[in-house]
């Protein structure tokens, strides 16, 4: 009898086209749920019979309490190598191996810059004028070249962001709580004194950390209140970094010029959410690791993860599991 393996949240029912699946043929059914569930209950009922779970990314939580309803289940795949919605102490109490798969840092580096752009030269707005008969050009662009860019956080895609802007003529700073001048000046950026005076002096600053303790609600009222007028807030990394009822209290103020937001605190975003609506604001669903090569990556690996659990040999484990 073979095993079931449900695909999560997939989208686009760009799963089965991702990968080439046939290695597991002749022991695998193959299930794609492209809708979103977003009660325990609901995940309950589509996941009863199945034996292995491929998720994307942090889209589904997978606390103690759905790993004792899913007696089933053996094999949790998740995307990239760090999930913080997976309760691996649960996962390895009801006895599922968790496995991960590579993840490139590239595509979040140019959604960022696809964000960036988009906010300085009022693309949505003008674009929509196009489309609408409305009035032609309305809006004054933001230019980039001589201006600051605020990096906090300088990892793998902070960095690359950094590389960029040095072509655009940008003067970049950067500041995270173990960042050395050293590794600051390696990556073409400046240290910034402290969080704050790179929030006061940056004309862009973009979001580039971990979400962890340290780091949540890195970005509150005060912080926000900090920024320029003329300055833009570009979040492609975890929306935890930022307290959302203060980032939305402050575009409805127009406290500062913009901001371009590709996470939320719950996803997909809910219809009636305010930041559907909020002003000043270029919001995108999570697009920062959607692309070709990354579903390649993904899927591929899933594909071995899979394989390899089935020959008894599971390849990738993250978070301690057995």
């Amino acid at each position: 009898m073979k095993l079931r393996c449900a695909l999560l949240d997939d989208y686009q029912s760009a799963a089965l086209a991702a990968a080439d699946w046939s290695p597991l043929d002749p022991d695998v059914d193959l299930v794609p749920l492209p809708t979103h569930f977003s009660s325990e209950d609901e995940l309950v009922a589509v996941l009863a019979d199945v034996d292995i779970v491929v998720t994307l990314r942090e889209r589904v939580p997978f606390p103690a309490s759905l790993f004792a309803r899913l007696p089933r289940l053996r094999l949790l795949v998740a995307s990239g190598m760090r999930n913080s919605v997976i309760d691996f102490a649960a996962a390895e109490k009801h006895g599922v191996t968790v496995c991960g798969t590579s993840s490139a840092p590239t595509p979040p580096v140019e959604l960022t810059w696809a964000l960036l752009l988009g906010l300085a030269r009022g693309l949505v707005t003008e674009a929509n004028n196009i489309r609408s008969n409305g009035p032609w050009q309305s809006t004054v662009g933001a230019d980039l070249h001589g201006r600051r860019l605020g990096l906090l956080g300088l990892g793998k895609i902070g960095s690359r962001v950094a590389a960029v802007a040095g072509a655009f003529g940008m003067d970049v700073t950067a500041w995270s709580q173990n960042l050395t001048e050293e590794r600051a000046e390696a990556a073409g950026a400046a240290l910034a004194p402290s969080k704050e005076d790179l929030l006061a002096t940056s004309d862009f600053v973009s979001l580039h950390l971990v979400l962890g303790d340290r780091t949540r609600g890195i970005l509150g009222a005060a912080e926000l209140a900090l920024l320029k007028p003329t300055a833009y807030l570009i979040n492609t990394s975890r929306a935890g970094l930022v307290d959302q009822d203060a980032l939305l209290a402050a575009l409805r103020a127009g406290a500062f010029a913009g901001a371009a937001v590709d996470v939320f605190d719950t996803e997909p975003l809910p219809a009636d959410h305010p930041f559907r609506t909020a002003p000043r604001l270029l919001a995108t669903p999570h697009l920062g690791y959607v692309t070709h090569a990354n579903y390649a990556t993904y899927y591929g690996q899933a594909v071995e993860n899979i394989r390899a659990h089935l020959d008894g040999h599971p390849l990738r484990r993250i978070g301690g599991t057995a």
